[in-house]
């Protein structure tokens, strides 16, 4: 019995000679379990391997990964050991992947990355099955508060440092949106004009307004474009990621500029508010503010009229506060509605109310 185990050893022995440490083999898959697949590479010895070296990032299960019956290549890291050897299939695809990428930031074509983990100086990938690292500064084309918001997460980026020798890979996002961003801009820049009411959809919010993106690029809506009335800030009135229509009030193909406005979109709700009175008619509203030509009354929130200087006594005074002051109820006269300039004409004195009060009567 000592003399046939002797003679398979040597056998062994001399099928191993053949196969060489840190080489790529061919191996048959001959079993699976959860934590290791178990190979052959020379018909005569099961070797396994363990789950983390079958692919990067390591899998739950390495049924997820190979199937008995599957031929793969299988790096040799040792000779040796309880099994004859230790083997990587993760070795072996990753020395297909580097080569496969060699020259990779010359041809300047995008990878497909899968975030692994938001550490210290930017993002942890895989790509194919490879680590590769995005600095934060390269994760977007603004900066990136919270990193780990792109964990799980699964998108294109530009190789930027390739090193096959030391097994490096630095890649960036920014550079790629920068690209899309500037194919964008002459795509929209030669087909869009001021004038034209478009779709958009808020990218960000800030205190002076809002930037939308329309069609890849974007432009901004300031504040006081925003709405009719009175905005105090842009979220009250916009949320991230809310798709609106937009006005393109201005379009500057020098800086690339593109100036929006969501209220051109609305109706006005001063000629609906305008609409309700007539010229003529007796109204009573708060004086809101006094100026050099007048002052102004509230007609009713948001609406306001102004009565001139002229208007505002039966007799000649140099001051608006001689005769009223703010805060003051008075009951006023409409004299005129100026739709053109959107404007209402207002009087206090005594003829005007007569001659509101007469033509009432009659």
């Amino acid at each position: 019995m000592s003399d046939v185990n002797e003679q398979n050893m040597e056998a062994l022995l001399e099928d191993m000679q053949d196969i060489q440490e840190r080489t790529v083999v061919p191996a048959t898959v001959v079993s699976v379990s959860h934590g290791e697949a178990w190979v052959s590479i020379d018909a005569k010895q099961d070797v396994p391997i363990l789950k983390k070296e079958l692919a990067y990032p390591e899998p739950d299960s390495a049924e997820d990964v190979v199937k008995v019956g599957d031929v793969i290549n299988v790096y040799v890291v040792s000779k040796g050991g309880e099994h004859g050897y230790t083997l990587s299939k993760l070795k072996a695809d990753q020395e297909e992947s580097w080569k496969k990428l060699d020259g990779c930031v010359e041809k300047k074509e995008p990878l497909e990355v899968t975030v692994l983990k938001a550490i210290k100086g930017g993002l942890s990938v895989s790509v194919q099955g490879l680590r590769g690292f995005i600095p934060a500064s390269h994760v977007g084309l603004h900066y990136v508060q919270d990193l780990s918001s792109f964990e799980g997460k699964v998108f294109e980026a530009l190789p930027i440092e390739f090193d096959a020798s030391n097994h490096k890979l630095v890649l960036s996002r920014k550079d790629l949106l920068t690209q899309e961003r500037e194919e964008a801009q002459e795509r929209v820049f030669s087909t869009l004009e001021a004038g034209q009411t478009v779709k958009g959809t808020v990218k960000r919010i800030v205190d002076y307004g809002a930037f939308v993106d329309v069609g890849g690029v974007d432009g901004l809506a300031h504040i006081s474009d925003l709405a009719w009335d009175r905005v105090k800030h842009p979220s009250d009135v916009l949320k991230v990621g809310q798709e609106i229509d937009v006005f393109v009030k201005n379009i500057d193909q020098e800086q690339h500029r593109i100036s929006l406005s969501v209220k051109d979109t609305l109706p006005d709700p001063w000629f609906e508010r305008a609409g309700r009175y007539e010229e003529g008619q007796i109204i009573e509203g708060k004086v809101i503010k006094l100026t050099d030509f007048g002052a102004f009354m509230e007609i009713e929130p948001g609406f306001d009229g102004l009565i001139p200087m002229g208007e505002l006594s039966d007799k000649r005074i140099a001051r608006a506060d001689e005769a009223v002051h703010t805060g003051d109820v008075v009951k006023v006269k409409v004299l005129r509605i100026d739709t053109a300039r959107k404007r209402i004409s207002l009087s206090i004195t005594k003829a005007a109310k007569a001659d509101a009060e007469e033509s009432a009567e009659e």
